[in-house]
């Protein structure tokens, strides 16, 4: 089963936190326009599986990740693939020249951090694209190491190296907003020094623009980092009278009803799409 969609409809960093959450395995495509390499369509590869990220590529002949391992000096890419044709066939290639002695674990490490945060962090400032992801692409042991990266993680970093953020300005909490935690404890995920900052105020109760007063910081600097948290499912963005309305709902709560509308627009996404992506999500694989 696939899925597919535009970029404008779900942002990489949603789409991430959607197979995370769905516990999905499969391959998804990106094929974009991005100021970042040429102004001609380009593809990226990124697999999953049970919802992490197992492997990344810009290329489907299975020579990615030993094409690195040459460039890094290594090993060449003739002896690499003499090693791996001999290893099992549900075997990851960093694995198998691990078994034999030709690479080490921290040299391992080296080649998924480059999978990962050099070639997949890249994709979040795209511009334009789309992406498809399908359950019935096999995961590819040549491009694997054996590790495994999670997707809040890898939005984290890739969220935080961002320096346009145009193509995500639609999607920023509402600066009159206000911030409210979407956990009983403190978040698990490796926080920086500003988003640990930006979590102390997750009472509801002050807004986005005077957190960046208090903190003397760009309003903009702190609706990103908002963002990166809601993204991750840390936080949400509330009207500041929320917390009011709430103790009032807990006397009233058959007679008062309230909806709130969002200040910011959001990029339209069909009737169509959604359809296909609850359908996509309910369908475990």
């Amino acid at each position: 089963m696939a899925i597919s969609g535009f970029l404008s409809e779900l942002s990489l960093a949603e789409i991430f936190q959607l197979l995370e959450q769905g516990n999905k395995t499969g391959r998804l495509t990106i094929k974009a326009q991005s100021h970042l390499s040429s102004q001609h369509e380009k593809n990226f590869y990124i697999w999953f599986k049970q919802g992490h990220i197992v492997a990344a590529a810009n290329r489907l002949d299975g020579q990615g990740l030993l094409s690195i391992i040459q460039q890094r000096g290594w090993l060449s890419m003739r002896a690499a693939a003499r090693i791996t044709d001999v290893c099992a066939t549900n075997q990851p290639a960093g694995l198998c020249l691990k078994s034999q002695g030709v690479l080490e674990a921290e040299q391992l490490k080296i080649l998924f951090n480059y999978q990962v945060l050099n070639q997949i962090c890249q994709l979040f400032e795209l511009e334009d694209g789309r992406f498809q992801f399908d359950t019935k692409m096999p995961l590819p042991t040549s491009e694997m190491t054996g590790l495994t990266a999670v997707p809040k993680e890898v939005i984290l970093m890739g969220l935080r190296a961002m320096r346009n953020w145009q193509v995500l300005e639609d999607k920023l909490p509402d600066p009159s907003f206000a911030l409210v935690s979407t956990i009983n404890e403190k978040p698990r995920l490796r926080l920086n020094q500003l988003e640990w900052q930006v979590w102390e105020f997750t009472k509801g109760t002050v807004s986005i623009i005077a957190i960046a007063e208090q903190l003397g910081m760009p309003i903009a600097k702190i609706q990103q980092v908002a963002f990166r948290l809601i993204v991750v499912g840390l936080l949400e963005e509330v009207p500041i009278v929320s917390e009011a309305l709430g103790r009032l709902s807990e006397l009233e709560s058959t007679m008062l009803e309230l909806e709130f509308e969002p200040s910011k627009k959001q990029a339209p996404v069909s009737k169509s799409f959604l359809h296909s992506l609850v359908g996509f999500l309910k369908n475990k694989v």
